[in-house]
């Protein structure tokens, strides 16, 4: 069984920087996307990232520029380097993962719906 494990969240200063960290172990299958997505209070849950294993990557609208995915593929670890951070950034961060390949012809299946596995998610807090 594959377990998914986020660390990095906390609160901090609008205009400042959080970087999430989250690891794939176990499982038989190599993970084959990753993918970070958020949950702010009474809002429902949306996209911040994906990254495939062949560095395929697409960003939620929201994003513009203020965030950087990346991939370690030989420790199943993806980063989410987030600076310019605002109030409304304010959410639990979710990791998750899956066999598949999420990106395709047509472009990226987006859905939380495409990943088998998830952590338990961080909070980040933006606050003065």
């Amino acid at each position: 069984q594959v377990q998914v494990v986020e660390s990095g969240g906390g609160l901090v200063e609008p205009g400042g920087s959080l970087t999430l960290s989250c690891a794939a172990s176990g499982g038989r299958f190599a993970i084959k996307s990753m993918g970070w997505y958020r949950q702010g209070p009474g809002k429902q849950r949306e996209l911040v990232a994906v990254v495939t294993s062949g560095g395929s990557w697409k960003y939620g609208d929201f994003v513009k520029g203020r965030f950087t995915i990346s991939r370690d593929n030989a420790k199943n670890t993806v980063y989410l380097q987030m600076s310019s951070l605002k109030p409304e950034d304010t959410a639990v961060y979710y990791c998750a993962a899956t066999k598949r390949n999420l990106y395709g012809s047509s472009g990226f299946l987006t859905s939380y719906y495409e990943y088998e596995y998830w952590g338990q998610g961080t909070q980040v807090t933006v606050s003065s």
